[in-house]
């Protein structure tokens, strides 16, 4: 349910400004969006996992406060990250 390390490298460089950028708005954003997408499978087997389910509420709550702010502040880099996610937004 984890994201492996070489999954973050990769998503870092595929959506960071540097290899080291970890901070950014859309590296979060796409971090959070494949720990959402392992967790919703996880939880499509285990149904009653109460735990987890709150835990992938936090996370979704998470990602839109930080849609949210990318969308106030950059509105091509928002929609070009959407867009590249599949987000349905």
């Amino acid at each position: 349910m984890t994201v492996t390390a070489e999954r973050k490298q990769e998503l870092v460089a595929k959506f960071g400004k540097g290899e080291s950028d970890t901070g950014s708005a859309e590296v979060q954003i796409a971090v959070l969006t494949d720990r959402i997408n392992l967790l919703t499978q996880h939880l499509r087997t285990h149904s009653k996992d109460h735990h987890s389910r709150r835990g992938l509420l936090k996370m979704v709550g998470k990602r839109r406060r930080i849609l949210r702010y990318l969308e106030s502040s950059d509105l091509e880099r928002y929609r070009s990250l959407v867009a590249e996610l599949g987000l349905r937004r």
